[in-house]
């Protein structure tokens, strides 16, 4: 989860508190006047009253300043209005009542839904209004000019989500605000600004004097960032996020003393991290994420700074860690993920008592972890893809109550799995895969409260069986073992009381996965979608009629033998989008047969099948036939079904006839592989073959010349035929000389290079 969350939440607290526009205390009774404006208002909006909570409760018996979302001063007079939220989807436009309630203060109908409405004029007649909230209500179009008459605006609050498009165009950013020099929070996120270059900045600046909270998120401003803004003394929220102002941060954003809350997050910045405000006293938040040629190393924090939140992700900032990082006695949140960073982790880090949420994920550092057993608030550890080395020792995690997601996949991490984390009942994530652990995991324990969903373990060299409790984990969704020495039986029904099962993967190990042929508790799981048996030993396909929801499924590399059930292309409802039964020992398709239409990777490579090659779906994007004992000609309009498709092979088998000239129809392919058959006829035109980039024909007896367009292919840089019977001169097209791999030996007739042989008029 993203910062945006929780800066949300801060500016909230920070608006709604303004002045104390919320805090005012209702008192007397409501005048009839402002009753039946708000009984109007009411007839008038079309809203969900089965799951309006305020509007709902609007009605005559009742005093409207007791109403719901209604506020009142000492005379009856409406000066609060709150519909927020209230499932509001239309009936609102210039003549509405709303316009008419001359005393309100407070206006907030932000997070309903105008169903792309035209925001209406009318505004301007709340000239009391100090604090306007019009969030989030998908209101399209552009801002009515009558907004810069409500010039005691203290809040204005419009922006939208990136669905619907408000724009200010004509009127201009200018003309809204010239007239509202009280305004202090600013907030137009995702409305579309037309403006000329970075005079964005110098308007605000020129007419917003007092502002303290601006937040301009995803307007289509240009840059550069201009040190205007920095004349603006008082600015303690900047939120610029989604902009393109491919410039440096001005060294002058270092001035704000007031200032909280830095957010720039992929604005196209370049030059060096600005290390001037990372020494701002009251800053809290940063985040520069997304900006992928930021550079620099991080700065010497301040001791005891205030920061809570380092968010530079997918940034270059690099270099080492600083160990002052550690001083930062408030530091909560650190998003470092897909930076530069290298060297050790600091072990000052075990001092930051308050952190949450850490994740230094795609870096290059080394080293040991240190142990996080001081910060017992931590949520969410990610050390995935680094260079780590060392154990994982098991004190480091204890007592981590909190603690949720952890993922150090894909270090070099040695040891003991950690059984620590078995005592966590809050761990939802444990990603381990692709390091060098070891050992048995034994331990046996209640795991009847447990919330464990994705255990990830694979490609590491834990050995013995697969330890008890792994069975009877109530939420585990996706249980990933595979590419380990975990040995011994397993009987697919030891998984029936995973109901939540979604993915499992057992595949490379030394288990023996035992079956059921017939229905099975395990062909009961209701939501698997992923399953991967590869080389487990099985000698009986499992019962998955019944998994209506499976979607990829590997039973590769198996002892599987007869006919392929025809009742597996109705798994997953005809939805099956991923099928490997390769390496196993099938002989033929049981007839009559239907491929899923959606279809994605069908591989039947290395089995004993005969017959008629089956026509697979349009759709396909990896096709397998190599390696089996298919006899027959390549059917005339194959090709005109391979128009998605990438790969198809269909070596090594004993086919016979012609390739046929649809195959110039497979307009998608990458890789085609016809090798070792008894193919006959000449190469066919295949110049519009545009992406392909690997050819092979080599042992067949095709015939005739090589075609002058292969050596015009320019995406191709492996071809390979060899060992027919072709004959004439070899294209001498430049392409040649680029390709990784080019053979034409075994054809005793083809002269000229690279084959060396001079090409006399009989031969041409």
């Amino acid at each position: 989860m993203r910062i945006q969350i929780s800066l949300c939440l801060l500016l909230l607290c920070y608006c709604s508190s303004f002045f104390g526009l919320h805090s005012i205390l209702v008192s007397g009774r409501c005048l009839d006047s402002q009753k039946l404006l708000l009984l109007a208002l009411k007839n008038d909006l079309k809203f969900d009253s089965s799951l309006s909570t305020k509007l709902v409760g609007w009605n005559q018996s009742v005093d409207c300043c007791d109403w719901g979302g209604v506020t009142c001063d000492k005379a009856g007079h409406v000066i609060g209005l709150d519909l927020s939220n209230e499932f509001i989807a239309g009936g609102f436009n210039g003549s509405s009542s709303l316009f008419r309630l001359g005393f309100l203060k407070s206006l907030n109908l932000a997070y309903n839904s105008f169903n792309s409405a035209q925001l209406p004029s009318g505004f301007g007649k709340l000239t009391q209004v100090r604090y306007l909230n019009l969030s989030n209500a998908n209101f399209e179009g552009q801002v009515p000019g009558d907004f810069s008459l409500m010039k005691k605006l203290v809040t204005l609050d419009l922006s939208s989500s990136p669905y619907y498009s408000l724009v200010l165009e004509n009127p201009g950013l200018k003309m809204l605000i010239q007239s509202l020099t009280e305004v202090r929070e600013l907030l137009l996120d995702n409305i579309k600004i037309i403006t000329d270059g970075y005079h964005w900045s110098s308007v605000i600046s020129s007419f917003l004097p007092n502002l303290q909270v601006l937040s301009l998120k995803g307007c289509g401003l240009s840059g550069p960032l201009d040190s205007s803004l920095a004349t603006l003394k008082n600015l303690s929220f900047i939120l610029l996020d989604e902009n393109t102002f491919s410039s440096e941060i001005p060294e002058s954003f270092a001035n704000f003393q007031n200032l909280t809350v830095l957010s720039l997050r992929a604005c196209n910045l370049s030059g060096s991290l600005p290390k001037k405000i990372f020494q701002i006293p009251t800053l809290k938040t940063i985040d520069l994420s997304s900006n992928v040629i930021l550079k620099g190393p991080l700065p010497v924090f301040p001791e005891n700074g205030s920061l809570e939140n380092l968010v530079l992700s997918y940034t270059e900032v690099g270099g080492t860690l600083p160990d002052s990082i550690g001083s930062l006695p408030l530091l909560s949140r650190i998003e470092l993920r897909g930076c530069k960073f290298t060297g050790p982790i600091p072990v000052s880090m075990q001092n930051l008592t308050r952190l949450v949420y850490l994740d230094l994920s795609s870096n290059l550092l080394t080293g040991s972890i240190p142990s996080f057993q001081s910060s017992k608030n931590l949520v969410s550890v990610n050390f995935y893809q680094n260079n780590l080395t060392g154990g994982i020792p098991s004190f480091h995690w204890e007592g981590l109550n909190s603690l949720q997601f952890l993922d150090l996949g894909y270090n070099s991490l040695i040891g003991n799995f950690p059984e620590s984390l078995l005592t966590l009942q809050s761990l939802e994530y444990i990603y381990l895969s692709n390091n060098r652990l070891s050992g048995q995991i034994s331990k046996d324990i209640d795991v009847s409260s447990y919330q464990l969903r994705d255990l990830d373990l694979s490609s590491n060299k834990f050995v013995g069986p697969i330890p008890g409790f792994i069975f009877k984990l109530p939420a585990i969704s996706t249980l990933t073992l595979s590419k380990n020495n975990f040995n011994g039986i397993v009987d697919l029904d030891m998984f029936g009381k995973s109901t939540k099962l979604y993915a499992l993967d057992l595949s490379y190990n030394d288990l023996t996965v035992r079956v059921n042929a017939s229905k099975s508790s395990f062909s009961s799981l209701s939501e698997l979608n992923t399953l991967k048996l590869a080389s487990c030993k099985m000698q009986e396909l499992p019962y998955l009629k019944n998994q209506t929801r499976l979607m990829m499924l590997d039973l590769s590399d198996n002892e599987l033998s007869g006919e392929i059930p025809n009742w597996i292309w109705e798994v997953g409802n005809g939805y099956l989008r991923f099928l490997n039964l390769s390496h196993n020992k099938f002989s033929s398709l049981q007839k009559p047969y239907t491929f899923p239409f959606l279809l994605d990777v069908l591989d039947l490579h290395s089995n004993y099948l005969e017959g008629d090659i089956p026509i697979p779906p349009r759709r396909v994007y990896h096709l397998d036939y190599s390696n089996n004992n298919f006899r027959s000609s390549i059917p005339v309009n194959f090709g005109n079904v391979l128009t998605s498709t990438l790969f198809f092979s269909i070596s090594n088998n004993k086919l016979v006839g012609v390739i046929p000239q649809s195959i110039r129809n497979a307009t998608s392919l990458r890789i085609l592989d016809l090798s070792h058959n008894t193919l006959t006829g000449p190469i066919p035109v295949i110049g519009n073959l545009k992406d392909l980039q690997s050819l092979d024909l080599s042992v067949n007896k095709l015939n005739g010349s090589i075609p002058e367009e292969l050596a015009s292919l320019r995406s191709l840089s492996f071809l390979n035929v060899s060992y027919n019977h072709l004959s004439g001169k070899i294209p001498q097209g430049s392409q040649f000389q680029t390709f990784t791999e080019l053979s034409f030996k075994g054809n005793k007739e083809l002269c000229g290079p690279p084959l060396k042989k001079s090409c006399n008029k009989k031969r041409i």
